[in-house]
């Protein structure tokens, strides 16, 4: 299985999924992590307008062969698009990815569903 983890730094899991540049992509096997690897992710620039009907298709692009993805905190429109693909999303107050990975795989990462939020509100 590979988790999908929106980061900034490859180290840390991004306060919001559609500022994020980078994935970190955990790849693990009967619960164990085994590799992790650094992916370009399209973003929101500065100047981006939420709701003005934004494809976030190109977000999910170089993530096709995830099955899970976190963050710490997406819009509705990001979070109602990636399930659409099949991922499960869970978006929570924990930053270490290397630990959320762990929780993850033994089912204790938390969840905090309040981190969904209307576009552009931050």
């Amino acid at each position: 299985m590979k988790i999908a983890f929106a980061t900034d730094d490859g180290k840390t899991i991004s306060a919001h999924f559609g500022k994020a540049p980078y994935y970190a992509v955990v790849e693990t096997l009967d619960g164990k992590m085994l590799t992790q690897e650094v992916r370009a992710k399209a973003h929101h620039s500065h100047d981006h307008e939420h709701g003005r009907g934004h494809d976030h298709a190109d977000m999910f692009a170089s993530i096709q062969d995830c099955q899970v993805l976190v963050a710490g905190g997406m819009g509705t429109p990001a979070y109602e698009a990636a399930l659409a693909r099949g991922l499960q999303v869970i978006v929570t107050d924990q930053h270490d990815i290397a630990t959320a990975a762990q929780a993850y795989l033994s089912g204790t990462l938390p969840v905090d569903r309040q981190r969904i939020h209307s576009p552009g509100i931050h």
